[in-house]
């Protein structure tokens, strides 16, 4: 498994993976060298610097995370979410057949490996609150402001 690490503008992206797709890229409080990039990670470190340049909306990479066969159902269900977009927990519990299922859905969110590219930060509470995430509030926050369509301009 390579890893490489990425500045952005909410902290140190680690990423890992190799010839079989992305595993996972997580956020990271400590600071890490950024070093050289593995080959097999160039192109998802250039994505995501796309993605907080805004210049991209969508991930194009072969993704490989582990996780249940449930989990990989949700993260699925996640990549759906439109760029600039929220859904409720409630809403995706619905979408995945199953509206019991809340509680399972909102840990494998919880869960997902594959930060920002899987867009498990657009999944909201139904009253419109930002709830769990596991890079931290302050992140959701920062991300969904990022990719929201109305962006404050200065007045003067």
């Amino acid at each position: 498994m390579e890893i490489a690490y990425l500045q952005t503008p909410v902290g140190i992206a680690e990423f890992q993976g190799d010839e079989e797709g992305l595993a996972s890229i997580s956020i990271l409080d400590e600071n890490k060298p950024i070093g050289i990039i593995p080959e097999v990670l160039e192109d998802a470190v250039y994505q995501l610097k796309e993605y907080f340049e805004g210049s991209r909306q969508q991930f194009d990479l072969k993704l490989n995370p582990s996780g249940t066969d449930f989990q990989k159902k949700v993260w699925e269900a996640l990549l759906e979410i439109p760029f600039g977009k929220t859904i409720s927990y409630l809403d995706l519990s619905k979408k995945l057949g199953d509206v019991k299922a809340i509680r399972a859905v909102a840990s494998a969110n919880g869960k997902n490996p594959l930060w920002i590219v899987v867009p498990c930060h657009r999944v909201i509470g139904t009253n419109g609150d930002l709830t769990g995430y596991a890079g931290g509030l302050h992140r959701k926050k920062w991300l969904l402001e990022h990719e929201s369509p109305a962006k404050q301009t200065a007045l003067f």
